[in-house]
Formats: C-alpha cells, structure tokens, sequence
C-alpha cells in the first residue's frame, strides 16, 4: 500500500491544472459516488486527477488515485484497499478504468465491491471512471440508487479554441445562437481567426492527447479504436475473435461510405452474419463505444433494435484518419454538426433538409453558396454554412455550432 499512496502522489502532483474540461464544471463533486464514462483518449484521467489535486489541497494523505488496471488489483481487492484507506484518514478515492479491474470471485465484479464500498463506508467519497462502453455493462452491483453518472465528449470546437489560444470564451446556448448569432460570431473571430482553428478541429482537435505527439495522431488514433474493439468491448460485454474481426469489418465498410443510408441485408451479406438483430447488436456496441453515431427519424426507447436511417462516424477526427483521401466536404460538415449538436440536444432526420434538432429547428448543412430554396415555407428553418465567419438571418456559421458545450 504504501507503494500505491507515493505512485498517487506523483501522478497527481504531475497533472496540469491550467486547462479543465467544460464538464468539469457542471459535475456535483458532494454526490457520494461519481461515474465518470466516455471514449478512450477525451481526458477521462485528466478529469480524475484534477478533481484529486484540488480535493487534496493541504491534506495530500486524504486522496488516493487508483488505476485498476495496476498489477496491484491482480491479487488484491478494491474493499480492502478502500478499508485500509478510510483507517488512515482517506476520504477521496479516485478510481480509474474500473472496467480493466480482475474479478476476485465468480459473479462479484468491480461494481459489486463499489456497491459494498458505498454502502459500508459513508465518509468515503468515490469517483471511478470507466469507457463508455459501461454502457453496455451488466454488472452485479446496482450503483443506480447513489450514483451522480456523467459522460464525457471529446473536446468540443470551443474548448479546443480556448486550449489553443488560451482563452476563456463561454458556452452559447442553441437559442443565443438562432436569435443573435450575426453579432456573438463577429465578437468572436474580432480577435480570432476562426476559420484556420476549425480546419485544424476537424482534423486533429477533438481527442486531446494530439499535442503529445502530433506526427503520431492518425497511428495513436488507429490503436485506440484497436483496444476498444480487442479489449474494452471485451471487458464489458464478452465477444468472441469472431466478434471482434466482423465488428472491425463493420466500421471499415461503414466509414467507406458515411453518411450511409443503410441496407442492412447488404450489410449482413457483407460480413456473413446471420439474422438482423445480430447486425443491430453490433452497430449498438460501435456507437456505445462512440466509433460511430446513428441518426433516426424518431426518438425511440429502443433505439438499437431498429434500423437507423443514416449512419456516421463519431467524429470529423476518424473521419480523417480512417480515410486514405481526404473526405468529402458535405461528409465533414454534417458530421462536425451533428456531433457537436447531439450532446445537449435531441436530434432526428426530417423530412426536409438534414437534422430536426429537439422535433422544432431544421436545418440545411452546406457551403457558402448553398441557397435556400430547401428550407422555403418551412418554419423555424435555418442553414448552418461552413467557410464564412459571420452570417445573416437564417444563415450561421457552421463552427458557430460547436461553441455549445
């Protein structure tokens, strides 16, 4: 143990405080037990020991930051460690990949022990982090009751643009944005050059481990999808090497051709899976695993066992580094719209133009030239430009929409 608490240490005392995520701000750090989930590589652990080195502040020994990955947890538990750690004055306990922790007996897995930790331990405060294919996880401990859940995104346009210019520009509201955007877009670019920033965004801005090795990006960016589909759906939701080889094909077919309207008996041909609800199960786990997002006419409470009526990668970054040429324009705008928007509001297929955002604004994504001949007499309708820094009356700056979160 002693081992454990100087390794913590270091690594909180490493962390960089200078930059913190949007959603950093709008977590409740008094709830009891915090989960934490989201893609591989958008600052999960950053998140952890940030809140661990602010939480620690003037008393370092009440914190202890935890991988459960660590070749600790091979023999040991999480409740005797959070017991040892509440008996000498632990109150904040950081837990990070909890999805990589090794079961200590059949049938009582990592949230199993946290529901005990919870339960036994009042004084003792946890956030534990985890992919977010936790969504697809099963587990035999109910954390549902006490647990404060949050999902982290990677980076959003805004954030990126603070990080890189070192500004502090805030959040706009969708609404601000319809009823005033001409004047919040001229007030931002004044002293920006928006438009260079979101070519740089969609190519390398949304994961944030980019600027460690920038030559590197596409190659780490590959690897990562790798482990989600080797080893975290694993963890989760056990897949055979089957599984994992037409899940891999899956996403290649797919990002070949986003935005795809999908012919899901083509797509089963393709990759030699039998029946439709196994194909549905699949496009479930790669958009769980945030590789890939559907877009559906309806808002439905079982979205997966439906077919969705298009279909796109995550984010403008794989669109990138998945393909061999460079995407095609319409390609990059819809999907930088569409992921920026979906993370605070309901979005759906319209029968006119691209995107139904909360079932009342539509929207055309399009260049500058793009007219508006789609949109006439449908109200509430409004064009999203890419290319332009400053718009009028329905037409707005595409990088606009991605000053959200």
């Amino acid at each position: 143990m002693d081992a454990l608490f100087e390794q913590s240490q270091k690594t909180i005392n490493r962390v960089n405080m200078k930059f913190q995520r949007s959603l950093y701000h709008h977590i409740d750090w008094n709830c009891r037990l915090i989960e934490i989930n989201g893609a591989r590589g958008v600052g999960k652990t950053t998140m952890l020991l940030q809140r661990a080195k602010e939480s620690g502040h003037g008393d370092p020994g009440s914190v202890l930051y935890l991988s459960l990955d660590d070749p600790y947890f091979y023999t040991h538990s999480i409740i005797d460690t959070a017991d040892y750690f509440l008996k000498y004055g632990g109150i904040y306990l950081f837990l990070d990949e909890v999805h990589k922790y090794p079961s200590k007996l059949k049938g009582y897995d990592w949230s199993a022990e946290l529901k005990v930790i919870y339960d036994r331990y009042p004084d003792l405060k946890i956030v534990y982090s985890g992919s977010s294919v936790l969504q697809l996880f099963k587990g035999h401990g109910d954390l549902s009751r006490g647990k404060c859940g949050y999902n982290l995104p990677g980076l959003s346009f805004r954030e990126y643009v603070n990080w890189i210019k070192d500004k502090d520009l805030p959040a706009i509201t969708l609404e601000e944005i319809l009823d005033n955007h001409q004047k919040i877009a001229g007030d931002i670019s004044l002293g920006i050059k928006i438009l260079p920033l979101y070519d740089s965004y969609i190519r390398h801005g949304y994961y944030p481990f980019y600027h460690e090795a920038p030559d590197q990006y596409c190659a780490r960016l590959k690897d990562t999808i790798n482990v989600i589909l080797e080893q975290d759906l694993q963890a989760v939701a056990p897949y055979a090497s089957e599984n994992h080889y037409k899940l891999k094909k899956l996403l290649g077919v797919i990002s070949d051709s986003v935005p795809i309207t999908p012919n899901l008996t083509k797509l089963r041909s393709e990759l030699f899976i039998a029946d439709h609800r196994t194909l549905l199960n699949y496009l479930d786990a790669l958009e769980k695993a945030e590789l890939l997002t559907t877009l559906e006419k309806h808002a439905r409470g079982m979205k997966k066992l439906h077919k969705p009526s298009k279909i796109y990668l995550n984010n403008t970054n794989l669109l990138f580094c998945m393909y061999y040429d460079k995407p095609n324009e319409g390609n990059i705008r819809e999907t930088f719209f569409f992921n920026q928007v979906r993370n605070l509001h309901n979005v759906n297929y319209p029968a006119k133009g691209d995107f139904l955002i909360d079932s009342k604004y539509v929207f055309e994504i399009g260049g500058k030239n793009k007219s508006n001949l789609q949109l006439q007499n449908i109200p509430d309708s409004y064009r999203a430009i890419a290319n332009i820094e400053t718009g009028f009356g329905n037409k707005i700056p595409l990088w606009l929409f991605g000053f959200l979160y």
